[in-house]
């Protein structure tokens, strides 16, 4: 029979609980104090007399990563770090919409080669922005969107425009942070900058709340109540107030290195380099399609453009490459890309990727050797495993590997007859596009003979840009980009900007009074036109009323298509922005037809 143990003196227990409970205490302090800051406070200080702000050390950050431009449209949780680029030479563009403003920054990554800029006030002012970060996620354009939000103090707390705006842009940025003190704000940014240019580039949203913006003083009489309040709980409370404004502000103006951080570019091995030398080497009918990657940093447009003429494969140019060769270069081909692609025994697909534009991979030839080289391993391998092969992947920077391949083919030349197949089904295509340019409409322009005309007077050094569906189709063909009627509702406003900023603009609308890419499969498929339909809007007057010249191109004055492109041009140059109105019948490129 076992003796049962004696019980413990229940005295005993007490320093037990004692000790645990003073050590919960202890840590419960010590979290409070760093969360407070308490110990960094000893050794960095706050200038309460100073009456700079957070916005400056923004703007020093931008400068030193040679920003020239920042879009905005104002709002009062970002105000300070607008006046502060203003007064350090970044000029701020501001917009009549925020999603304007992140469209503008991606365009100026892309043209500039550097990160993008876009400021926007808190919960909708962010919450406008979506299409455009989505669309720079999906172009790879690197682009830094800095986000006003409520008072670290308020988040959470039903403060005006508080949204939980984190969570809405993880999924579409590649950095996504939001600085609690003014200290954070230079390591921050520099981090940002680095993360969007680094890998495959994209969008990094960095938030702002309004308290590490505004200066000490304006904090301090906004979150500290002027008088002392009465009471334990009350002084408690003032104690903790002025502890949190003081680690918003500690350190805040020490000295910090503001320049651009490494970047981190994958780049090709030796080794998968000189198995692409051989592939290359052998092919009798090589192809390349260069895409938007091709162009980003390090490797400049020039070095590339002459590193694709020394290497003589002729090349399909899609998305931020198009332009790279000129107008009429004899290794550009422009039409018949997918029965090109089913001809070629070796394609390099540098930087383009299998998606729909090359229908997800069935384009290519299981007979052709593919190879493909991109900055992205999910993106290269997309639908690899249902459609197509590569017979060499490489994971890499597009351009440097351009160059590389160009070294390592020094002297290889490739049979000219293929290049002028090629290019023979080009003059073919066209001919094509000219017999349909020609034909008659009842009503209003043939579209395809605007276009001609257009790509006729086109300057070589233009940029174009694309928004629309049907008119933007047909231009396709034949230049780059312009408006359809229905997508320049979307910008029509943006015309103000352009005159307040003296931006020479020059839009042409594609004007066929309709939503016509939808329609033409909707009547047909399911037998009505229900929101399909727009009017024969006087857009050119619209322009004219926000600043902007308006031009008209109707049949009354189809003889002077040339000259009014030409004065549209001259009053570019002059810096005006201009919008031409074409009216135009509505076309169907897949029977030839053109209707009114």
């Amino acid at each position: 029979m076992e003796t049962p143990a004696a019980a413990a003196p229940a005295g005993s227990l007490f320093p037990s609980f004692l000790l645990l409970a003073c050590g919960t205490l202890v840590a419960a302090l010590l979290g409070a104090a760093h969360r407070l800051g308490l110990f960094y406070q000893l050794l960095h200080k706050v200038d309460k007399a100073s009456v700079r702000h957070g916005g400056e050390n923004v703007a020093a950050v931008l400068r030193a990563h040679g920003v020239r431009f920042i879009f905005t449209l104002v709002g009062g949780h970002i105000s300070p770090l607008l006046v502060a680029c203003e007064k350090l030479g970044i000029r701020v563009v501001d917009t009549r919409h925020e999603v304007t403003a992140v469209f503008a920054a991606d365009a100026m990554a892309r043209l500039s080669g550097t990160v993008g800029v876009a400021a926007v006030t808190a919960g909708p002012g962010l919450t406008n922005t979506v299409t455009a970060v989505k669309n720079a996620q999906m172009a790879q354009s690197p682009i830094l969107l800095l986000g006003g939000a409520a008072s670290t103090l308020l988040q959470n707390r039903g403060a005006l425009q508080a949204v939980d705006q984190l969570s809405l842009f993880r999924p579409l940025c590649k950095f996504c942070v939001s600085v609690r003190r003014v200290r954070d704000i230079v390591p921050t940014l520099r981090a940002a900058m680095a993360a969007a240019q680094s890998g495959t580039p994209g969008p990094v949203f960095v938030e702002l709340p309004v308290d590490v913006l505004y200066p000490y003083f304006m904090v301090q009489k906004e979150m500290v109540p002027a008088k002392p309040p009465k009471g334990l709980v009350g002084r408690v409370v003032s104690w903790y107030l002025e502890n949190y404004l003081a680690n918003l502000f500690a350190g805040a103006w020490e000295p910090q290195p503001e320049g651009p951080l490494p970047l981190d570019i994958p780049q090709a091995s030796p080794q998968q380099v000189q198995r692409c030398v051989e592939i290359l080497s052998r092919a009798k009918r090589p192809l390349m399609v260069l895409g938007s990657q091709a162009l980003l940093t390090p490797t400049s447009a020039d070095k590339l453009r002459a590193a694709v003429e020394t290497l003589g494969v002729p090349c399909f140019l899609g998305g931020m490459a198009r332009g790279l060769l000129g107008r009429n270069h004899p290794l550009h081909i422009r039409e018949n890309r997918s029965a090109a692609l089913k001809k070629a025994d070796v394609i390099v697909l540098a930087g383009t990727v299998c998606d729909f534009r090359l229908s997800y991979g069935r384009v290519l030839s299981h007979s052709s050797k593919i190879i493909i080289v991109n900055r992205n391993r999910e993106e290269m391998l997309l639908n690899s495993d249902i459609f197509w092969k590569p017979q060499e992947a490489v994971q890499g920077d597009v351009g440097s590997f351009v160059l590389k391949l160009v070294e390592g083919l020094q002297g290889q030349t490739w049979a000219p007859d293929w290049v002028e197949e090629l290019r023979e089904a080009d003059r073919q295509k066209e001919q094509t596009f000219r017999e349909k340019a020609a034909m008659p409409v009842a009503q209003h322009l043939n579209p395809v003979q605007v276009l001609q005309l257009v790509e006729e007077t086109l300057p070589d050094n233009s940029i174009l840009v694309v928004d629309g569906g049907d008119f933007v189709g047909t231009a396709a063909h034949l230049v780059w980009c312009l408006f359809g009627d229905g997508a320049f509702g979307y910008s029509l406003i943006e015309f103000d900007t352009f005159v307040r900023h003296k931006i020479p603009v020059m839009a042409l609308v594609g004007n066929d009074a309709g939503w016509t890419q939808i329609s033409r499969e909707q009547v047909p498929s399911l037998g009505s036109n229900v929101a399909c339909g727009l009017a024969y809007t006087d857009y050119h007057k619209a322009a004219m009323g926000l600043g902007a010249r308006g031009l008209l191109l109707s049949r009354e004055n189809e003889d002077q298509v040339v000259k009014v492109l030409h004065d549209a041009q001259q009053q570019c140059r002059d810096g005006h922005p201009v919008v031409v109105n074409i009216l135009i019948g509505r076309t169907d490129f897949r029977d030839g037809s053109i209707a009114v």
